[in-house]
């Protein structure tokens, strides 16, 4: 839309109030909220004045002062409000010089397709995420000086077969038995049903929608695929559809990589492919009917996929989920087929259009406009430097045996050396200015300060059944 057709769109839905929102850098929405008399063309040149201090990982108290400038082509009427509310996505512009900021994550994806068409390598560049999630049913967790804890349940719940419910009526998924059961084993078909229609009211297309391989109320919805930039946001919009549409229902969600102990984890397979024009340059006659273009992009995304961990699986918790011998692929290998492997090329279409890269390490806690553009730049020098990205592994990699498995690299152990990985391994990411070294600087040090040092200091309720008698 444009600034006039957004006005008059606001006017026909009766908007009264206009909601603003945009990301700050671990990947969360924020907002604020005016009512639509704020709203008129120049408001989408001048934009709105916010503090950028109180914004996680942005800018210091003595230089805090900065504009959100709306994106008349993200214009929608919010699904969820009580009143009729007009909401669009921002750009963060700096009051002074008018440029963008180089900490807005939308900036750093809108530099990626920038600069892949500035390369000549494709017009444009598809992603295609699977995010999967938990539904659930009751959430408490506290941390203090003297005790810490977590406490998650839901009726889905293996735990809760012998729980008094009257009645009980079982049905709840075993333990890694969750994948595909009808109903009334599974028992959230309709919540997932009614997230996809909310999704298709604001314009995300729907693919599918099923239960997960965990027990607990695991869930997945696959989008259709889109270009970056529109992808980056689409999966802020359907984080915010799914958790509010549990909301309505008494339920909470949660896109943690590993939030049940002993079964499988939260991933996101991210499909890739690059196009140009109505061609797609990932179709040819090598391995698994790739082309050598998409080859060498795979070959990208393995040679800097350690550093790419920093991005893709951005929390602690990432690496409950990257843990050899389990459900994640932590093998840096590609195959066709083989989902044991950190790059599968899928099988299921013999056309030309449906040849696309689904590397399978990241998870749903990344900010998906940081982690997609990191992936791109990968995938980018691949091809640029003709990265071969050696022989693909048609077998079975868990069932490996110990002096085979050593040739084959593995993603980081934990968030603190994917972080090292990351400071040893970004030239990649400063081509076409597309991650700054500041930007990449403030990642690391946020990082390690908010989350890998904060969670060093503080005991582990495991660690006194491990050790108090010592």
């Amino acid at each position: 839309m444009t600034v006039k057709e957004v006005l008059e769109f606001a006017r026909k839905n009766e908007a009264v109030m206009v909601d603003l929102k945009f990301m700050d850098y671990p990947g969360l929405w924020q907002h604020c909220t005016y009512p639509l008399s704020e709203l008129d063309e120049g408001r989408f040149e001048d934009g709105f004045g916010f503090d950028g201090s109180s914004i996680r990982g942005w800018q210091p108290i003595h230089a805090s002062d900065m504009l959100i400038i709306p994106d008349p082509a993200t214009a929608m009427m919010d699904p969820f409000t009580q009143y009729p509310t007009l909401s669009m996505i921002c750009n963060i512009v700096d009051p002074i010089t008018k440029e963008k900021y180089t900490r807005d994550p939308r900036h750093v994806a809108q530099k990626a397709e920038a600069y892949l068409q500035s390369a000549g390598i494709a017009d444009v560049a598809y992603f295609g995420p699977e995010a999967e999630f938990f539904i659930l049913d009751d959430i408490r967790f506290d941390q203090n000086q003297r005790s810490g804890y977590y406490f998650l349940d839901s009726v889905e719940g293996r735990w809760n077969s012998g729980r008094e419910e009257n009645p009980n009526l079982g049905y709840k998924p075993r333990y890694k038995e969750g994948y595909f059961p009808v109903s009334p084993t599974d028992s959230q078909m309709d919540i997932r049903t009614e997230m996809c229609l909310v999704m298709e009211q604001c314009g995300i297309a729907v693919e599918a929608q099923h239960h997960e391989v965990a027990t607990a109320g695991q869930a997945e919805i696959d989008m259709r695929f889109a270009p970056l930039l529109e992808m980056a946001y689409k999966l802020m919009l359907f984080k915010y559809i799914v958790k509010n549409v549990a909301k309505r229902h008494g339920r909470t969600v949660t896109f943690m990589p590993k939030p049940v102990f002993q079964d499988n984890g939260s991933g996101m397979h991210v499909h890739q492919s690059l196009w140009r024009g109505d061609k797609p340059l990932f179709a040819g006659d090598r391995y698994g009917g790739l082309s050598e273009m998409a080859l060498y992009y795979i070959g990208g995304v393995l040679k800097h996929a350690r550093a790419l961990c920093a991005f893709t699986n951005p929390t602690t918790n990432s690496y409950k989920r990257l843990v050899p011998g389990y459900e994640a692929p932590v093998n840096l290998a590609y195959s066709s087929r083989n989902r044991s492997a950190a790059i599968r090329i899928p099988m299921y279409s013999p056309s030309p259009k449906a040849k696309r890269a689904e590397v399978r390490f990241p998870d749903p806690s990344c900010n998906g406009y940081l982690a997609f553009a990191a992936m791109l730049m990968a995938g980018l020098d691949g091809i640029e430097n003709k990265i071969d990205p050696g022989e693909p592994l048609d077998k079975d990699i868990y069932a490996l045996a110990p002096e085979e498995l050593a040739d084959v690299p593995s993603t980081p152990g934990s968030l603190a050396e994917a972080l090292e990985e990351l400071s040893a391994d970004h030239e990649f990411l400063l081509k076409g200015d597309v991650f700054t070294r500041d930007a990449i600087d403030m990642w690391i040090d946020y990082k390690t300060e908010h989350e890998v040092d904060a969670l060093r200091l503080r005991p582990h309720p495991y660690e006194f059944a491990l050790y108090y008698d010592c």
